[in-house]
This record gives C-alpha cells, sequence and structure tokens, in this order.
C-alpha cells in the first residue's frame, strides 16, 4: 500500500501520497513490459515492409533488374564507403527478402526478448538488493580496495550489489533461478513458462555461439522442451518468435504477480483494471516519446558542439 502522511498548512489539512518500494518495481516490470510490446510492433512493422517490397518487385516488368549499392566501410568524415551498384534480379531481391522475413528477423527478434528479459531480472535483483542491503550474505567476500576507494556509504553499496549481480549472471538459468528466490523469495522453477523462457534462452546462445548447430550444452539446459537433437540445426521461424514472444509477456506478468505479493503496489491493482490493448498502447507511446525526446537531445548536443 502507498505511505500516507498528513501535514497541517494553513489550518488545512493535506495529504503527501510517497511512492512505496512495491510501486518502484511494479514501475520497473511495466517499462519492461513496453519494451516487450514495442519488440512485437517493430517486428511485425518490419515484416510487413519487406512484403511490401517484395510486392512491389513482383510488379516490376520481367528481365528488370534492381542496382543496389552498399555500405563496404567508414570515412573519418563519418560518411560511408559504399560500393558500385550491384543489380539484383527480380527472383535475387525477392529471394533475399524471403530470407529477412522468414530467416534473420525472427532470430534477430529473439536477440531482442531475450536480452529484455535478462535485463528485467537483473534490474529486479538490483533494486532489491540495494532497498534491503540486509540480504546480501553477511561471509560475502569483497574486494577491499573498491570498499576504500567508494565515496561513501551508497557507493560502497552498489559496488558490492553489482558484483553479486556479475557473479550469478553467468551461472545455469536453474542456479540463476536458485539464486533469485533467495534474494526476491519469487520461485521461477515453479512455474512452466520460466522453462520455455530456458529453452528460449538456450536457442538465443546456440545462434550466437554455434551458428544454430544444437549441442550437447543445449539439451543438457533445455531437458525434454529441447527442440532438436545434438548436431542438428535448431530453427527459428515466426511462429516460434510469436511463441517465445508470449512466454515473455506471460513471464513479465508472472513476476509482476508474485512480488507484489511481497511488495504490494497500487499501481498494480489499478493496472489489473485496464484492458490489454489499453496497456499495450498506452506503454509503446511512452517508449516512443522517450525516443523521440533523447533524439531531440542528443541532436540538439551535437549541433551546440558544431
Amino acid at each position: 500500500m502507498l505511505v500516507v502522511q498528513e501535514r497541517f498548512r494553513q489550518g488545512q489539512k493535506t495529504k503527501v501520497i510517497m511512492e512505496t518500494f512495491g510501486n518502484k518495481l511494479n514501475t520497473l516490470l511495466r517499462e519492461s513490459k513496453g519494451l516487450l510490446f514495442l519488440q512485437g510492433e517493430m517486428a511485425q512493422l518490419t515484416y510487413l515492409s519487406f512484403e511490401k517490397n517484395v510486392e512491389w518487385i513482383n510488379q516490376l516488368e520481367e528481365g528488370a533488374t534492381i542496382p543496389i549499392a552498399y555500405p563496404l566501410g567508414f570515412r573519418a568524415d563519418n560518411t560511408p564507403i559504399m560500393s558500385d551498384p550491384k543489380n539484383y534480379t527480380k527472383d535475387e531481391l525477392t529471394e533475399r527478402y524471403t530470407f529477412l522475413g522468414l530467416n534473420k528477423l525472427p532470430i534477430d527478434s529473439i536477440f531482442q526478448l531475450t536480452t529484455i528479459m535478462e535485463t528485467l531480472f537483473n534490474d529486479v535483483l538490483k533494486m532489491i538488493l540495494i532497498e534491503y542491503p540486509n540480504k546480501i550474505p553477511s561471509k560475502k567476500q569483497v574486494d577491499i580496495n573498491c570498499i576504500l576507494n567508494s565515496s561513501s556509504i551508497e557507493q560502497a553499496k552498489i559496488f558490492i550489489v553489482e558484483n553479486i549481480l556479475n557473479e550469478i549472471a553467468y551461472k545455469s538459468p536453474r542456479d540463476y533461478a536458485t539464486e533469485f528466490e533467495k534474494y526476491t523469495g519469487v520461485n521461477l522453477l515453479e512455474n512452466p513458462v520460466f522453462h520455455k523462457y530456458i529453452e528460449l534462452k538456450a536457442t538465443r546462445d546456440i545462434h550466437i555461439h554455434n551458428s544454430g548447430q544444437a549441442n550437447d550444452v543445449y539439451i543438457a539446459k533445455s531437458g525434454v522442451l529441447s527442440r532438436v537433437k545434438s548436431g542438428k540445426y535448431l530453427p527459428v521461424d515466426i511462429q516460434y518468435f510469436l511463441m517465445s514472444y508470449e512466454y515473455c509477456l506471460q513471464l513479465n506478468e508472472i513476476l509482476e504477480d508474485e512480488l507484489d505479493k511481497i511488495w504490494p503496489s497500487l499501481n498494480h491493482r489499478d493496472k489489473q483494471q485496464i484492458n490489454h490493448k489499453a496497456e499495450k498502447e498506452e506503454a509503446v507511446e511512452h517508449l516512443l516519446g522517450e525516443a523521440k525526446k533523447e533524439f531531440i537531445e542528443k541532436a540538439e548536443t551535437t549541433k551546440d558542439e558544431e
């Protein structure tokens, strides 16, 4: 619940509403969900743009070619070094757009999904440990020089917390979940959707580190949810991205509900009265507004420097 303080000014009683820790956590979760919504929207817009380009290509005359140049490098004056235009046939360009839409886009999109969720878990842990430093193990070993070089107790606390986060970041997903429960009280492993997220992370890792070829590490991480045998190519298509997108949204909501049981948030209860579509539109518009504001500020800074 919110903390309400009563103050008296000129004979009138006023109420000052102070933000609770539960509301701060809920804001973090809602911002992360907004990023997921935005990723879904950007993926859809990108796919539609590929479709429109293919439609345009198909309307060209038979035998037509499309000249396209691509960057070879970058000059010191911040201008690209472009190749000579290459003449693509209709079939060649259609094939490339098909690859982008059906292969490259889904793979790049699951990279973004896992990054958003990894950042969320990390930020939740960081917020809780900074707010409740008593959760930090008393026998935790830290570099004494970093403590001595800290300008304040708060800076030292942040250093210790970040040290803990760095240590658990490289644990297996199941061990990470155990650490997460120790500090937050939320048991991720009891939720089936988290195990689907583990398989998603394992798929992401395979496409980053092993060119999409499943190996024994993937099998060990994914367990019964493994989609192929070791040595086989691990497919990522539009359908897999959409399923993964839904799993991440579900996991965000599960985390929101579980954390609300420990640190109640009126924001969470207000949100439950809003339909899903309205929530998505509000979140996306907020993120786009923030991005636009940041872009304008950077542009003005660059202009001033010139």
